[in-house]
């Protein structure tokens, strides 16, 4: 029987989001971690900025020795993830909108319009980014081993084998990435910087704006505590397959 062209081009378009989904490191993301396809685990970090071109001599001289007694005190890696992307101010603009039709004096009501026209075009045509930093704490049950350079070559250009952790085992590993975790926090407080740990929808958020920037404008995810069963149900079969 054959098959029409629409069939067919959904299909292809199925194969091949397969075949990309094949190649990301992430198999899942629960309990505020994120687990990898090789079963290792991470934690993701958001991290407080300082101004240091606007401190003295003396403070900066006491940030740089902060953070070489951060650095003196992690006996692990760590990756520092520093992401811009465009200010968005449209949940801002939204609440000016609503205080504006809620408003009963008219004068105030054109000031605030007028105000919310200002702003959005004034973020639209200067172009203003914002700035997150995130650090990665990672935690490997496996002993790391030097790879041999063809088997380097072959995990380029090949997925990685899917490790699947059962519950006993993620507990455990868990258990252990947060003792990394607690270090890391009370090391960067003792710099002078405040982090927060990244919960589920965060790091599904995080992840999704970073592979899918421009989808991610347009199309905004939904929080994972308000799915159905029937979308909850769908996700975890992507994320079987």
């Amino acid at each position: 029987m054959a098959t029409s062209p629409t069939t067919e081009k959904k299909q292809r378009r199925v194969k091949t989001a397969i075949s990309t989904q094949q190649y990301l490191d992430i198999l899942e993301i629960r309990d505020d971690t994120a687990v990898l396809k090789d079963g290792t685990l991470r934690a993701v970090l958001l991290v407080s900025s300082i101004n240091f071109s606007l401190k003295s001599e003396e403070e900066q001289e006491a940030v740089i020795e902060a953070y070489t007694q951060f650095l003196n005190t992690i006996d692990y890696p760590l990756q520092i993830v520093i992401q811009s992307r465009p200010l968005n101010i449209d949940e801002y603009l939204a609440s000016l909108q609503t205080i504006e039709k809620k408003q009963p004096n008219e004068l105030l009501r054109i000031q605030i319009h007028d105000y919310r026209q200002f702003i959005a075009e004034f973020v639209r045509e200067s172009d203003i980014m914002a700035k997150r930093f995130y650090l990665v704490v990672p935690y490997s049950p496996r002993v790391d081993r030097p790879a041999k350079f063809f088997s380097r070559l072959f995990d380029v250009v090949r997925p990685t084998s899917t490790i699947h952790l059962k519950q006993k085992q993620f507990e455990q590993f868990r258990a252990e990435l947060y003792k990394r975790v607690d270090s890391t926090m009370n090391a960067l407080d003792a710099a002078g910087l405040k982090s927060v740990i990244l919960d589920t929808q965060s790091l599904i958020e995080l992840y999704y704006n970073s592979y899918n920037p421009e989808t991610a404008e347009q199309q905004k995810l939904q929080e994972v505590s308000k799915l159905n069963i029937e979308d909850l149900s769908s996700i975890k079969d992507d994320a079987q397959h």
